[in-house]
């Protein structure tokens, strides 16, 4: 559920007016849910049910809870039996609508928010979320237009300056726009300090704009405020102001990607036109033999899961292994794995050898300068005849060689990558140019490559 989904605050009314035992045991319910004790929870819930069956607000966080738990299909069922209950519940119609937004049922959470706003005009949550479902619509105009009577609702809700810049970058047409949301990141920074992504996104926005001593001067500013923070550190060589390590460290992927997860879908695929995963699986499909769950499959940067779905059917194994725990978290509750692991991919790898027959990696090596010792270690991985594929953000040109860009990831050019793959014991290497997300509302030049261990073939 999006941080924008936090249910709790107007029925804890309800559970005031309720006579005891229930409140007490739906009180205890909501702090375990809060807290993250998502066994207790589960389980006070169903207690509070057993004691009252038709109890609304243990049928609406239930609901929230089953959906954090992959069970989407019984989150929406519970939502809607506490909806024909108390049918004006502004909280209810929100977070409803978040669960088909984040199943990608974009017309029914597009409703469901003009019902909670019908039922309370001031829900900034709702409205804030129908923003993001229309521009994920393209109905680019509404969407701004969403964006901008949230700020003038509530003019100091630090988010949604920041998610109104993001819209305005997103969909950039003119120099003006990216202008726009810079000021929109620096707004969201004023009201709140805490909000290292508005951080990274001004910076990035004075780089596109040319202003590169003051996008330095952001991470600089950054990184005295906080010295152990990976996020600035690496910024700071994005933007040519430090130098550039191999690869990104640890703890600024951990970082990013665990404040990300809960919007990474969201933004990915709604806003960004993402694609990389079917693009991937599009092309290993056509290497793979036609046998159904018949491979031992590794999902290598498994994300939040976008990948489970489309390689499944021919997984007799599938395993995805990722360095941020909160996309671990995301990918368990979307479901379709045998195993998932949080750990550091080249390390996990190594431990591994001779163990998959497909290993697979959608926009994770674009956080790898130097892919030698990563690409060697999935080689080894692979057992012979077996298949890797991956993305990368190119560069453009015949030259030998891989850079650090301003938005914190590197961009490898085709030669580098036949090298690294020839020199790592990979035959036979398909490297596709396509575009696989935009930014800046441009479209961002990809490469897709597909290589085999061995000339042989899989069993």
């Amino acid at each position: 559920m999006s941080a924008a989904a936090r249910p709790f605050r107007r029925s804890r009314k309800a559970v005031k007016a309720m006579p005891r035992p229930y409140a007490a045991a739906l009180q205890r319910a909501i702090q375990a849910h809060q807290t993250g004790d998502l066994d207790a929870a589960e389980s006070l819930y169903g207690e509070v049910l057993d004691m009252q069956v038709a109890q609304p607000d243990a049928l609406h966080f239930l609901g929230v809870l089953s959906h954090q738990r992959g069970r989407s299909d019984e989150a929406v069922a519970l939502i809607r039996t506490a909806l024909q209950i108390t049918p004006r519940h502004p909280d209810a119609h929100n977070n409803l609508g978040n669960i088909h937004k984040e199943c990608g049922r974009l017309a029914e959470a597009e409703a469901c928010y003009r019902r909670a706003l019908e039922c309370n005009p001031g829900h900034y949550n709702a409205l804030s979320n129908l923003a993001v479902v229309l521009e994920a619509r393209e109905r680019l105009d509404e969407a701004f237009e969403a964006h901008t009577r949230l700020l003038q609702q509530v003019p100091n809700y630090a988010r949604g300056h920041y998610m109104r810049g993001l819209f305005l970058r997103n969909h950039a047409q003119h120099r003006e726009h990216i202008e726009q949301s810079a000021e929109c990141f620096r707004q969201a920074i004023r009201l709140d300090g805490r909000n290292v992504r508005a951080l990274e996104c001004l910076g990035v926005a004075l780089y596109t704009l040319g202003r590169h001593d003051e996008s330095a001067a952001v991470y600089r500013q950054w990184l005295q405020r906080e010295p152990d923070n990976p996020v600035p550190r690496h910024m700071l060589a994005s933007c040519g102001a430090a130098a550039a390590p191999p690869r990104a460290a640890d703890d600024y992927v951990r970082d990013v990607f665990d404040g990300f997860a809960d919007s990474f879908d969201e933004q990915l695929l709604n806003n960004l036109g993402y694609r990389a995963p079917e693009v991937l699986i599009g092309a290993l499909l056509e290497k793979l033999p036609a046998a159904a769950a018949s491979l031992d499959v590794l999902d290598a940067g498994c994300g939040t899961g976008l990948c489970a779905p489309l390689i499944r059917g021919h997984a007799r194994r599938l395993v995805g292994v990722d360095l941020s725990g909160g996309m671990v978290d995301k990918a368990r509750a979307r479901g379709g794995y045998d195993a998932l692991e949080m750990a550091e991919l080249t390390d996990w790898l190594q431990r591994h050898p001779d163990e998959f027959d497909v290993v697979l990696s959608a926009d994770t090596l674009v956080y790898f300068g130097e892919l030698a010792p990563v690409l060697g270690a999935m080689h080894d991985a692979l057992r012979p005849g077996g298949w890797v594929g991956f993305t990368l953000e190119a560069i453009e040109g015949d030259e030998d060689r891989a850079e650090l860009t301003s938005s914190g990831r590197y961009r490898h050019s085709p030669a580098y990558v036949e090298r690294v793959l020839r020199e790592a014991g990979f035959l036979g290497a398909g490297i596709a140019a396509d575009s696989l997300r935009k930014e800046g509302g441009q479209p961002v030049a990809s490469l897709v490559v597909c290589a085999q261990r061995d000339a042989g073939k899989l069993a």
